[in-house]
């Protein structure tokens, strides 16, 4: 019998040699209709796989990222086996066909242009092969059964990826019907078990990436348990096409982007008010916490990046110049400066916890493939701060530092998941200090009661982190927020501070930043609020639309009371039907339209119209300009 320990830490004895699909069935017939893979001591493992020795079991449903992965991966075969059974004539040959995020692809050279109007009879196939319930069996073979069996179907993607394989590698097909593929796996059981699939568009693909190789055809696709989640998930997408950040950045006249500078974001008057509102909001916010303000500069020596490691660990994302024959970088980041800036004098115990705060222009090169809109950008402001602090005030510091992001997040209904991010392979320091600083970052999660997944190896080169991940109005996640626990940087520039027992001792260094770039920011707040902005935030908070020429002076007056007492006001007094100013208004977002006509001039009022309602609402001028007011005051969320 074997012992099989759960994720709970339960233990359960099994007889050896049992499938996990078997195994699952004896915990529970109600969880064995859901779970579609297995981590087998932590390897994720098909339900056909039998267990032959005492192990830990986890398993693996839609809810998990890995259970996704292998129910879509299996939906990229299905995709592979539709598209043979279809097009026998145009010489298929099967290129790579991975799960992605939200999705699948499978790459084909094919002998026929495939359009968009071919998805809808791949898709009716590949449902056909759901409702087939074919099994997917897996089988490890050979080297050369491998080949033998690929050349013979003429298959030379698959033969030039086997011969790539390391000669110790494991070489596994699965088959489903009439169809095989190489595939390392996991699958689930049957194709049954892909309810819910879509196609979604084609692209061209380089084999491998590499624009000297063929151009292939790639067909994405994405695939749900259930349709109602796939349902779901395509409004999703709709909705996400009407809040495109790029439509509306133009649309509004906020940024734009031109061939002159790719990757180097305009922004627009529009666009200035709301960036220089997060900015006014931020250093409230962090005067309240305690922060100091502080500028470096955006170029600086090859020393200083040698010795912050970045020269070593970054270079290919910097840009260069040279002065005075010497070597310059122009700054990614913003620590190396910070370092400098600490270290222009000593400091004493009681100077710590020390929080300098900056917002600095950097500079960090991206392919122009990669390139999008405010997303993926080449130069950007990121709101740093760099937290000088000693090691017995490491925690609180972390729990102050979640505090002010969570009044940030709050400030835009925005929520959030924590992802605790682990030790990358290319990465500096001991293992001794990896393990205390990321012991450091989960103690403080737990004890603050705050659930966190495990990114295992995607920290920083010089520490682990914590990256807060940030949830919009229509589900989407954004990765914003960080904090990073840094015990390298410190030593590199010899950071030091008197202690209470008269000696020098080394600090901890904590980077952290909430907005993360501010025009990143930016554009999720585009697509989260679709374009229209909570009242402090809007460019434009009021419009106000005289009926006719009668109320312009009117109008203006209105304008100037308002202005004065710093409001964001416009007049719209084209010789335009009111109807069609208000349509206008709409479109352009403005959180509130005032129609202004001979009534409302006589009684020093206002008929106030808020965005996105049909009715309107008479108020006094005083009164509406103290309801205005308090919604900025307040940072309301909505008009």
């Amino acid at each position: 019998m074997l012992k099989i320990t759960m994720k709970d830490g339960a233990v359960r004895e099994a007889e050896a040699g049992i499938s996990i699909q078997d195994f699952v069935k004896q915990v529970s017939n109600s969880l064995a209709k859901k779970v579609l893979a297995a981590k087998v001591d932590g390897e994720t493992k098909d339900l056909t796989t039998v267990l032959d020795k005492d192990c830990k079991v986890e398993f693996l449903t839609f809810d998990d990222e890995d259970g996704r992965w292998a129910l879509r991966h299996t939906a990229s075969h299905i995709l592979a086996q539709a598209v043979k059974r279809l097009y026998k004539d145009a010489n298929v040959r099967l290129a790579i066909g991975p799960a992605i995020e939200n999705g699948f692809y499978y790459d084909f050279d094919i002998d026929r242009q495939l359009t968009e109007a071919d998805l809808a009879d791949i898709e009716k196939e590949m449902k056909k092969i759901v409702k087939e319930n074919l099994k997917l069996e897996r089988k490890e073979v050979s080297r050369e059964e491998a080949l033998k069996f690929f050349e013979e179907k003429g298959e030379t993607y698959k033969v030039e990826l086997i011969n790539d394989l390391p000669e110790s590698e494991k070489i596994t097909m699965y088959t489903q019907g009439e169809f095989t593929d190489l595939c390392a796996g996991p699958h689930v059981v049957s194709t049954g078990k892909v309810k819910a699939l879509k196609l979604m568009s084609i692209a061209g693909a380089y084999w491998r990436g590499d624009e000297h190789n063929k151009m292939l055809q790639r067909i994405y696709g994405t695939a749900f348990e259930k349709q109602a989640d796939l349902d779901a998930y395509l409004h999703m997408l709709e909705e996400a096409k009407k809040r495109d950040h790029r439509k509306l950045g133009k649309q509004l006249d906020l940024f734009s982007l031109h061939e002159e500078g790719p990757g180097f974001p305009f922004f627009h008057p529009n666009g200035m008010v709301v960036r220089n509102e997060l900015i006014n909001y931020w250093r409230d916010v962090h005067r309240r916490y305690g922060y100091q303000e502080i500028k470096t500069p955006i170029i600086l020596n090859r020393q200083l990046w040698e010795t912050s490691g970045h020269w070593d660990h970054y270079k290919e994302n910097m840009y260069f110049t040279k002065i005075d024959g010497e070597d310059y970088a122009i700054k990614p980041m913003n620590c190396p400066g910070g370092m400098l800036v600490y270290n222009s004098k000593q400091h004493s115990y009681r100077d710590l916890p020390l929080r300098l705060g900056e917002l600095g222009l950097v500079h960090r090169h991206e392919k122009s493939g990669e390139l999008h809109g405010l997303f993926r950008v080449r130069n950007f402001t990121q709101d740093d701060a760099h937290l000088f602090v000693t090691p017995d005030q490491v925690e609180e510091e972390i729990q102050h530092t979640i505090d002010l992001f969570d009044e940030v997040y709050n400030t835009f209904g925005l929520t959030y998941v924590a992802e605790l991010s682990t030790r990358p392979d290319d990465s500096m320091g001991t293992d001794e200090d990896w393990e205390l600083a990321t012991n450091g970052l989960r103690k403080a999660l737990e004890h603050r009661g705050l659930d966190y997944i495990v990114n295992e190896g995607d920290g920083a080169f010089y520490g682990p982190k914590i990256d807060f991940h940030l949830k919009d109005s229509i589900g989407r996640t954004w990765q914003c927020g960080t904090i990073q626990y840094d015990m390298q940087m410190p030593e590199k520039f010899n950071l030091t501070y008197v202690g209470e027992d008269g000696e020098k001792h080394r600090p901890i260094m904590l980077h952290r930043v909430v907005y993360g770039s501010i025009e990143r920011f930016i554009g999720i707040l585009i697509e989260n609020y679709a374009g229209a902005f909570p009242t402090w935030l809007a460019p434009v908070q009021a419009r106000i639309l005289p009926i006719t020429d009668k109320q312009a002076d009117y109008a203006y007056e209105l304008r100037k009371k308002m202005f004065d007492l710093g409001l964001r006001i416009e007049v719209d007094d084209r010789s335009e039907k009111i109807g069609k100013k208000i349509r206008e208004s709409q479109m352009l977002k403005t959180p509130y339209s005032l129609v202004v006509g001979d009534q409302e001039m006589a009684d020093g009022t206002v008929a106030v119209r808020k965005y996105g309602e049909q009715q309107s609402e008479t108020m006094k001028v005083e009164d509406f300009i103290a309801y205005l007011q308090e919604q900025i005051a307040t940072k309301a969320k909505k008009f």
